[in-house]
């Protein structure tokens, strides 16, 4: 387990997980009041949450699995990438990909939080790449199962 310095310029308690087992944090809607919504209707949502990741980590903004199933909602550009180097406030980039407008209250869970370790990678400029079994097969060449 890493330590992960935060500031919480909200009311509200840091997330914690849910489970022992959860990978991410729920992220809550830092707002003043209620905001809507609309069909394809996308806003930056701020979570009053700024933190400082050590170098070779990220954290990854997901959607809730709740939200996008039953409403529609989900995060933009999933999952977003919070750099170890920023240091703004996390926003979440909600959409609205339902037919009907959704309302979203101050304190509301809206996204999930994971934090990962990364690698950076050399690359290597090459004439050939090694074979396999799938070579260029891409987007539905292993099959329907």
């Amino acid at each position: 387990m890493i330590t992960v310095p935060v500031q919480n310029e909200s009311n509200f308690d840091l997330p914690i997980y849910a489970t022992k087992a959860s990978a991410g944090v729920d992220l809550k809607a830092v707002l003043e009041a209620a905001i809507t919504l609309h069909p394809l209707e996308r806003k930056i949502i701020p979570t009053g949450l700024k933190i400082a990741l050590p170098e070779g980590y990220e954290a990854q903004v997901r959607p809730r699995s709740g939200l996008a199933a039953k409403f529609g909602i989900t995060v933009l550009n999933a999952p977003g990438t919070i750099d170890a180097d920023y240091r703004g406030e996390i926003g979440v980039i909600l959409v609205n990909l339902s037919n009907e407008a959704f309302t979203i209250e101050p304190g509301e869970r809206i996204a999930q939080l994971v934090v990962a370790k990364f690698e950076q990678i050399d690359w290597k400029l090459t004439q050939e790449l090694s074979e396999t079994d799938r070579g260029e097969g891409g987007f539905g060449s292993t099959g329907k199962k």
